[in-house]
């Protein structure tokens, strides 16, 4: 089962797609949620701006949010898969709320439940992820299905807007090889730190 692309479009492959938005990144902060996308984010090339997370279902957006409000010159990336965004779906009217424009958050969806045995998630049936953000007054929503649109989402990713930017990448829900970070969460938190600049703590 997989999420099609727009106009019957096959998914994207994730790892292509991932390694295209960060490519030329500069001063972005980037978040990762747990399970496949950090794996992605990863093997795209590790990086003292990245924040994987290892658990914490769900709280990938508001991570980035909480990132975007302390750092409002910083562009802040959120990668996350459609079941850890299904986990976190009432943070959406918070980030709504707050429009902070440095944040984006892209949405991998491959409509199932990789790391659980592949289960489908609500996005494989009526489930509209963009329509929810545009409900949670998120202004600026995108379903990209094509590479020349990730390298578009890219250049807008690494930017700050005028608000935040919601966006859907329809991926193929094959399974890459695993690329596995550090789990050590003080070190990446004192990494990220030390990369803003700011004292350890």
């Amino acid at each position: 089962m997989s999420a099609p692309g727009d106009d019957g479009r096959p998914p994207l492959r994730r790892r292509e797609a991932v390694a295209r938005l960060l490519a030329g990144r500069d001063r972005t902060l980037v978040v990762s949620g747990l399970g496949a996308s950090t794996y992605d984010v990863a093997a795209a090339g590790d990086h003292e701006r990245n924040f994987y997370l290892w658990g914490a279902m769900g709280g990938a957006s508001l991570i980035g949010l909480g990132l975007a409000l302390a750092q409002p010159a910083v562009p802040v990336l959120v990668i996350t898969g459609d079941g850890e965004m299904l986990m976190g779906l009432g943070g959406l009217a918070t980030i709504g709320w707050q429009s902070a424009p440095n944040l984006t958050v892209v949405v991998l969806d491959n409509g199932v439940y990789g790391e659980t045995g592949g289960q489908p998630s609500h996005t494989a049936g009526p489930t509209d992820l963009c329509a929810v953000a545009a409900a949670c007054g998120i202004r600026e929503t995108r379903r990209v299905a094509t590479l020349p649109g990730v390298d578009d989402l890219a250049r807008r990713s690494h930017a700050v807007g005028t608000g935040t930017l919601f966006a859907v990448v329809p991926v193929d829900p094959v399974e890459d090889a695993r690329v596995l970070p550090s789990r050590d969460g003080v070190a990446i938190k004192a990494r990220m730190r030390a990369a803003l600049g700011l004292e350890s703590m």
